[in-house]
């Protein structure tokens, strides 16, 4: 028989943490949720009507595109 399923989980998490890494836990939207995809119609619509307005967020995405397209660049 295999190493037990706790076994392998604990080994991995104690490979992971000496590596210097360390569990967290993250949250997120329930994507399945009634409305989920009207409220994140709102909220891009409402982003999308700040940065149209946003004269500086607009100079800075021109240059930034400016950039990636001048092949002088390496």
């Amino acid at each position: 028989m295999g190493t037990p399923v706790v076994e392998r989980v604990r080994k991995r998490r104690e490979a992971l943490r000496a590596a210097g890494l360390r569990p967290v836990q993250i949250w997120v939207p329930d994507s399945s949720q009634p409305g989920f995809a009207e409220e994140c119609r709102r909220q891009s619509l409402l982003v999308a009507e700040a940065d149209a307005a946003d004269d500086e967020l607009n100079a800075f995405l021109d240059a930034a595109l400016a950039d990636l397209d001048d092949p002088a660049e390496p």
